[in-house]
């Protein structure tokens, strides 16, 4: 996992915001200030963000003002599951908040569902080109925007210098894709032991090598095609040969592995740094960080947090103008300063605070996350039912992984169980 929330993050607080108001012109292109001499409040949610950014809210919620006097914010801070639960009690009715942060597979549960507003028409097309493509189109349907992108991360590939060095490999020349970090593997596994790295066998594998999950309608699964099959019987393969750990090694795992150098990788967010550094800080010293190698899907994985504008919105033209000025360049330049995320705007990473290094760790996996961006995306990109799909097909690699099971029957019975999610859905 990349990041959850802010929740647990311990960061200097300092209040920080902008007068820049690109991004937030409405789509009928006035100023975003649709009802000048109305009184308006908006609700506003987010997750765990209070009290550690209250300072930089505020002097946002000030900001905003100074250009849209009549609107008056109204922030409520929740833990994640409290807001999925009142979110659920009070999208498409009367009491429905105007403004919700959500992550991406609950933003496209209720997208799916018809519960947020669809945000075509009360956006313009350069607030919607202003954020990464693979990221703004995690949470499209049928060409409809739900959401605006905010803070993201991206994994990075993290590397032991020192067996990669053992190994006769050059860690200033590191793999630029899959095949060839599954040849470092090898050639790792061959010369010092350790295996290339540790991972979960999920859903990503798919999408990554260009295979879809679900059809071009979403209607049905895809990923049980001879192409699917050829990419799991070759993770397999990989993992019966060394490479890859056979073990469905969770994020925790994942780090034991690492700092007890079994494995020469990790593929992870900046969060693994932390981690690292108070399990073997003479590892994390040893640790060098770039991008991470891409398969034939071309793309990096992201985890977002989004903003909606819930359906039951009374004000849905005035919440998608604000959420247009809070996730603006400026504003997640900002945010991503104090918060240590990333942006999901393009013109953020022009910053020089994602393109200086002062040569640690921390410097590289930030710089090589920013370098990432352009081809970050969500796995699920739009898929409904995310969650469900992504557990009945993780369940089924793990029999073929590590139990031998048949992979084309294994994944005819995941597309089955995957149709049925899909089905479901539909009643």
């Amino acid at each position: 996992m990349l990041f959850g929330t802010l929740a647990g993050m311990t960061i200097a607080m300092t209040a920080c915001s902008s007068n820049n108001n690109e991004g937030s012109p409405s789509a009928n292109g006035n100023d975003g200030n649709t009802s000048a001499n109305e009184p308006v409040t908006l609700e506003f949610w987010t997750i765990a963000l209070q009290p550690k950014f209250n300072d930089y809210f505020n002097a946002l919620f000030a900001d905003y003002a100074k250009t849209h006097p009549n609107v008056t914010i109204d922030w409520k801070d929740y833990p994640l599951d409290a807001i999925q639960s009142k979110l659920l009690a009070t999208a498409a009715g009367g009491d429905a908040p105007d403004v919700v942060n959500l992550n991406t597979e609950f933003a496209n549960q209720l997208a799916s569902k018809g519960a947020l507003a669809d945000l075509g028409s009360l956006i313009s097309e350069e607030t919607k080109s202003a954020y990464f493509d693979g990221i703004f189109n995690s949470t499209v349907f049928d060409g409809k925007p739900y959401a605006f992108p905010w803070y993201t991360g991206t994994q990075v590939l993290y590397m032991n210098k020192s067996l990669v060095e053992k190994a006769g490999l050059d860690p200033a020349n590191p793999p630029k894709t899959k095949e060839e970090l599954y040849e470092w593997g090898r050639q790792i596994k061959e010369k010092t032991g350790a295996a290339g790295y540790a991972t979960q066998f999920s859903a990503n594998h798919f999408p990554s090598e260009d295979i879809p999950i679900l059809n071009e309608d979403r209607t049905a699964a895809a990923f049980n095609s001879d192409a699917g099959v050829a990419v799991i019987q070759n993770l397999k393969d990989l993992v019966d040969e060394g490479i890859i750990l056979k073990d469905d090694a969770n994020f925790d795992k994942q780090i034991q592995y690492y700092a007890s150098e079994q494995v020469a990788f990790e593929l992870s967010g900046p969060t693994f740094i932390n981690f690292i550094k108070t399990a073997a800080e003479d590892v994390y010293n040893n640790t060098i960080a770039v991008p991470l190698p891409t398969g034939k899907g071309d793309l990096r994985y992201s985890n977002s947090m989004n903003i909606v504008v819930p359906k039951g919105s009374s004000h849905p033209q005035e919440a998608a103008d604000f959420a247009a000025f809070l996730t603006n360049a400026d504003n997640q330049t900002a945010f991503s300063k104090i918060a240590n995320t990333l942006p999901s705007t393009k013109k953020s990473i022009e910053d020089p605070f994602f393109t200086q290094s002062d040569n640690t760790l921390e410097a590289q996996a930030k710089i090589a996350s920013a370098q990432s961006l352009d081809k970050a995306q969500e796995y699920f990109l739009g898929v409904p039912n995310a969650s469900d799909i992504n557990t009945a097909i993780n369940r089924k690699l793990q029999e073929i992984i590590l139990n031998g099971a048949d992979v084309k029957s294994s994944l005819d019975a995941a597309a089955a169980e995957v149709n049925d999610v899909l089905k479901n859905a539909e009643n």
